[in-house]
């Protein structure tokens, strides 16, 4: 069939919105028409070439060539056709993407850890994980990869059951795309991987999607001060509506409120979301966090970046705990029909995540105003006028 979708051919250069031609789906995958894509800033580190592999050789200007690809990995939608022996949807399904795919046999599915499932990993090769075979090409029949296997800036587009999980059908498609992957990353942060409890004070630096996500977690989890950091003014007078109670320009600014604010003992928690952590981030944000106190690192980090700066002294003697997540520690498959069971009951916010929807010609614009700083969270609206 003949779909369209927004394709990066290298890196650097801006989508390019075309036409597709898409195959069946096979065993073990499903066809789904996307109803809206939540506009991530992961792809935008690919098209920029910020999470490309390590250049193969050493002389200047050298850089690992890309297979073109059909971005977006944050989507909802609905199930069109399914292929042989896929039993666990059905045409007419409502679902929700999840980069993190999803087996349920290997050792971390089975030990409750879906967020680190075997068949998460190579995401970001191409080809489908059912059979390294290819179901989207453009119309001159290249092969196209579809980022995190998933490939959300489309119409339509095949993947397998593994990375799909199903929604009441009373939940609007368009707040459901961002339960895909900003909010259980944010919200994942705080309440799994800090473990936030009542009372306590929580720093969120960086308040984009997932730093919004994670202030709501926090919320949630009973936090009773919500630090918000953030460099950007627009970021900054959003926060207070999903659960800040303080906000600051930037951690230094951050180190003196928490400090008055807890009298000294610093915060509880602190999740670093900004868009990419790089090697002079960590220490400001232990020096936030409190004597045993968690500080867990949610951003993504430039591959190049081997090293972090860190007081060794102090991070030992005082007992923190520095670690990192991937989906928010979240189970998909779980987690994502109780994010959407809090949405429906009032307790989680996502429409009032979504700044402004887009089409998908307008992506490359999207895009901008996602860099500009101007978006909580945007989203591609399939239905979008």
């Amino acid at each position: 069939m003949r779909s369209r979708a927004a394709v990066l051919y290298d890196y650097g250069l801006p989508w390019s919105v075309e036409e597709i031609d898409l195959d069946p789906p096979r065993a073990g995958e499903v066809l789904v028409r996307l109803a809206a894509t939540g506009l991530c800033h992961s792809d935008e580190h690919i098209r920029q070439g910020r999470l490309a592999p390590p250049p193969k050789t050493e002389g200047p200007g050298e850089a690992t060539a890309m297979s073109p690809t059909i971005g977006g990995h944050e989507g909802s939608g609905v199930v069109v056709e399914v292929g042989p022996g896929v039993t666990r949807f059905a045409p007419g399904d409502h679902v929700v993407t999840s980069f993190v795919a999803v087996c349920g046999r290997c050792r971390w599915c089975a030990s409750g850890m879906e967020y680190l499932c075997d068949a998460g990993s190579g995401t970001l090769l191409p080809g489908m994980p059912t059979d390294g075979t290819f179901r989207h090409h453009t119309v001159e029949g290249l092969d196209l990869g579809h980022v995190s296997k998933i490939g959300a800036f489309a119409e339509h587009t095949v993947v397998s059951v593994n990375s799909l999980v199903k929604i009441d059908p009373d939940i609007p498609l368009l707040p459901a795309a961002l339960l895909a992957c900003a909010v259980p990353t944010g919200y994942g942060s705080a309440a799994h991987r800090a473990r936030v409890c009542g009372g306590d004070a929580v720093v969120v630096i960086g308040a984009g999607g997932i730093g919004t996500a994670a202030i709501q977690g926090a919320r949630i989890s009973g936090a009773a001060r919500i630090i918000a950091v953030d460099i950007n003014d627009f970021k900054r007078e959003s926060a207070p509506i999903f659960g800040a109670t303080h906000t600051a320009a930037s951690a230094a600014e951050a180190l003196e409120l928490v400090r008055e604010l807890t009298r000294g003992v610093m915060a509880d928690a602190v999740v670093v979301a900004t868009a990419m952590i790089g090697e002079a981030d960590v220490e400001p944000a232990l020096a936030l966090t409190r004597k045993g106190g968690t500080c867990v690192l949610t951003g993504l980090p430039a591959p190049a970046t081997h090293s972090v700066t860190a007081a060794l002294q102090n991070f030992i003697l005082m007992n923190k705990t520095l670690c990192g997540t991937v989906f928010g520690s979240c189970n998909p498959r779980s987690d994502i029909p109780l994010l959407a069971c809090m949405y429906r009951t009032g307790q989680l916010l996502l429409d009032e995540m979504i700044t402004r929807r887009y089409r998908l010609d307008d992506i490359n614009d999207a895009y901008t105003d996602l860099t500009d700083g101007r978006l909580i969270r945007g989203v591609i609206d399939f239905g979008h006028d």
